[in-house]
């Protein structure tokens, strides 16, 4: 993604990738890439981080001690994670949403407004497919889409993850949610709503990684000047 974003930012007249943060350094790019955060002496607008959890801490910490904003596009954080997103919020401006792509958050939004009309009488599943490459499962997207349906729903469902070591029928008040991961796909997310003798269907196919990078970059111009808070995509949505 880091390529991704440096290629798109050169195609727009409106960004500018002023310097880069890996820890291997091994890619040749026109800017300076540090491999320490302390070391970089480059002033930057905004921050914005597609890498590993594993990176947060320390990434967070410079953020703050610079001032300077964060589009965290990072998934597979933990619950402990996201408290520190929110802490660090109070200090500087933060965009975070599990999926940087519009389409997505319009399915969100879909979604939403199906399950309030059919959770009387439809099951809800939900299937996403990643590349064989990916480290989390079930993708920090499906959890959101799941997050977002219970937000809705009159009852609060429970999410069920694998059905294999179960012997029974399945639960009505559950969301189940299945990761399937395969060859180079680069992303696709699917909302069943099955009820009887009919199947409602949201599907979000992702044809490329310069979805996620172009809903980056909108974040970073976004977030850009914003006062310290927690931002996610429908702010951006909403202002747009």
């Amino acid at each position: 993604m880091g390529q991704v974003i440096s290629r798109l930012a050169n195609q727009s007249s409106d960004y500018r990738i002023a310097a880069g943060y890996d820890i291997t350094d091994s890619i040749n790019n026109t800017y300076p890439v540090f491999t320490d955060l302390k070391e970089c002496n480059v002033k930057v607008d905004v921050i914005i981080d597609f890498s590993n959890p594993d990176n947060l801490e320390r990434l967070l910490e410079y953020a703050a001690s610079t001032g300077t904003p964060l589009v965290m596009a990072t998934t597979g954080l933990s619950q402990k994670q996201v408290k520190l997103l929110e802490t660090a919020s109070t200090q500087i401006p933060v965009f975070f949403s599990a999926n940087m792509s519009l389409g997505i958050n319009l399915l969100i939004d879909l979604v939403k407004k199906a399950a309030k009309i059919l959770e009387e009488n439809y099951d809800i599943e939900i299937v996403e497919k990643h590349h064989n490459q990916k480290l989390d499962a079930p993708s920090g997207t499906a959890l959101a889409i799941a997050d977002s349906i219970n937000s809705v729903l009159q009852q609060k469902f429970e999410y069920t993850y694998d059905r294999h070591s179960r012997r029974k029928k399945r639960n009505r008040n559950e969301i189940g949610i299945h990761a399937v991961r395969g060859g180079t796909i680069v992303g696709d997310h699917s909302v069943i709503f099955a009820g009887i003798d009919e199947i409602i269907e949201i599907n979000h196919t992702a044809m490329s990684k310069d979805i996620f990078g172009n809903g980056a970059l909108r974040a970073a111009r976004f977030i850009h000047r914003k006062n310290p808070g927690l931002y996610n995509m429908s702010n951006l949505i909403d202002e747009e």
